[in-house]
């Protein structure tokens, strides 16, 4: 459009300075040549140690819930259970959230040894009196959860190597936390006794 003045180049970007604690300036103390290479150094030792401590953490937990798993099949057993009372119905029969709803309901079963056991577990809902249901009891006659599936430790385990590295992550974070405190406070006290042989220039009359 004529007469129309073009419109001013987007202002330049400064440039970031970067890592500005460890470059030369007039302004850069010890203290922020020192909190930066503590600042590196934790960073480094973080992604270091980090894989290592998930594959570690990882290793011991898959052992630790294996021989859970382990336990659980030689001391836990399937067997029938029949229902003592007759199950609730679900307020919307035949849709999905009937069928991953589960009511309590009391049971009864035989262990091994021939022991009838009285038992709530959770079922289906809307099964009537008499039904037959298969559940997982333990060594003391207790309906309880089944063994540990294979997806089930691997699934916990890469949980436990997950939590380890975060874990040395947060300790690195911690541990400059620290040292960032130690040395602000020693920025302070450093401050004040600077100040101190400099105020009576400042307040001393002539």
């Amino acid at each position: 459009m004529p007469g129309r003045l073009p419109s001013p180049p987007p202002p330049q970007e400064l440039p970031r300075v970067v890592l500005w604690r460890r470059r030369r300036n007039p302004l850069r103390r010890r203290s922020d040549l020192v909190q930066a290479w503590i600042g590196l150094g934790l960073l480094l030792a973080a992604l270091t140690a980090a894989p290592a401590a998930m594959f570690l953490g990882g290793d011991a937990a898959y052992r630790h819930y294996t021989r859970t798993a382990r336990h659980q099949a030689e001391t836990r057993h399937q067997t029938t259970a029949v229902l003592l009372e007759d199950v609730p119905r679900h307020p919307e029969p035949g849709s999905a959230e009937a069928k991953e709803t589960r009511y309590p309901a009391k049971v009864r079963f035989t262990d091994p040894e021939g022991h009838t056991h009285t038992a709530t577990t959770d079922v289906q809902p809307a099964l009537p009196k008499g039904s037959t249901v298969r559940v997982w009891a333990g060594t003391d006659g207790k309906v309880t959860d089944p063994p540990l599936s294979p997806s089930q430790i691997r699934s916990r385990a890469m949980s436990s190597g997950i939590v380890a590295a975060l874990g040395v992550h947060a300790t690195a974070a911690a541990a400059y936390g620290i040292a960032t405190r130690i040395l602000h406070r020693r920025n302070l006290a450093a401050w004040d006794t600077a100040w101190a042989d400099t105020a009576p220039r400042w307040t001393t009359s002539s």
